[in-house]
Order: C-alpha cells, then structure tokens, then sequence
C-alpha cells in the first residue's frame, strides 16, 4: 500500500485539480500520477519526464529506449516502473526475459546499469562504446533521461506507490535486482 495517499478527482482543488482533470479527459491517470498530484509543481517537474523520452526516442529508437529505461528501473528495483517496461517490450514483440539485444541495446543496458549503481564510476571504457554509436549532444540526452528515470523510480519506490491495475496480471514477472545485497 502507498505511503502517501493516491488522490481521486474530488479530493483535488486548484491547479492539482485541473492537471487531474486533463489527466481523466485523456485516460492517463496513474497511480504516480495520483501521488505527485499533492502538489502541482512537483508534478509538472516529473511530468518532464515525457518531453526527455520524446527527445530519446528520437535520438535512439523507442525499442532502445524501451530496453534501456528496463534496465535502469530493473537495476534500481523498481517495481512499477519495471513492470511498466516489461508492459511496453512485450508490446514491441520483445519478452523481456528471453531476448538477444543489439549491440547498441547492450551498451545502453550496461550504461543503465552503471548509472544507477554508481554515477561516479561510470567507465571510460563505456564512454567509449557510447561515443561510437552517438554524438556528444545525443550521449547528453541519453545520460539526461537516464537521471529523469531513477527519480522516477526513487519516487516511485519511496512512497511504495501500488501497482496500476494493467500491472498486476504481470507483477511475477518482477525481478527484484540483487546487487545491493553485497553493499555494507
């Protein structure tokens, strides 16, 4: 159960409320939704999130980006936002626990994965693969998203935000990652 309190329609006022409402006319209300819209402004800031995987798809391909936004959130052990890309893979024909990446889909898995264990150690040798495959400008939106993701997931994962009703016929299909484990 959420640590905060999923807002409905009626429980919003003001500019919570209006953002709510555009949110119900397009059927995009989620349960993150429902948390960040507490506060307006804290919601307009994740929903940035939405203008950085426009720009990455187009920089690397939504399947890539797909790929890569699974390996960050999977890595950080992110419940929802995992299970939200395994939603989205399988719906590119992919299944997420079975499938060979490309060569530019594994180095994005590794930098995904790099990040979100250590931002500071992330290699000089990735970089390297990074830099073959993109432009400075294009590494820059990749790392860019990558930032928008984990708070995504810390929010996410923080509050305990409960599973979206689409997840929930898949939520064995999360993995929780195990690296932390060995972390004192």
């Amino acid at each position: 159960m959420a640590r905060v309190k999923l807002l409905e329609l009626e429980e919003t006022s003001g500019a919570e409320r209006e953002r709510y409402q555009k949110l119900a006319d397009a059927n995009k209300v989620t349960n993150m939704k429902r948390a960040l819209l507490q506060d307006a402004a804290t919601y307009d800031a994740f929903m940035a999130w939405y203008t950085s995987w426009g720009r990455l798809v187009e920089v690397i391909s939504e399947r890539e980006a797909t790929v890569f936004a699974h390996s960050i959130s999977t890595t950080n052990s992110c419940q929802l936002c995992s299970l939200f890309f395994i939603s989205d893979l399988k719906a590119l024909g992919i299944e997420p626990a079975d499938f060979v990446k490309t060569e530019r889909e594994e180095v994005l898995s590794e930098l995904g994965a790099q990040i979100v264990k250590d931002p500071t150690a992330v290699s000089d040798e990735l970089f390297d693969k990074l830099k073959k495959y993109w432009k400075e400008n294009e590494i820059v939106v990749i790392v860019g998203f990558a930032a928008q993701m984990i708070a995504t997931n810390n929010f996410n994962s923080v509050f305990k935000i409960d599973l979206d009703a689409r997840l929930l016929p898949i939520k064995d299909e999360f993995k929780p990652a195990t690296w932390r484990s060995d972390i004192k």
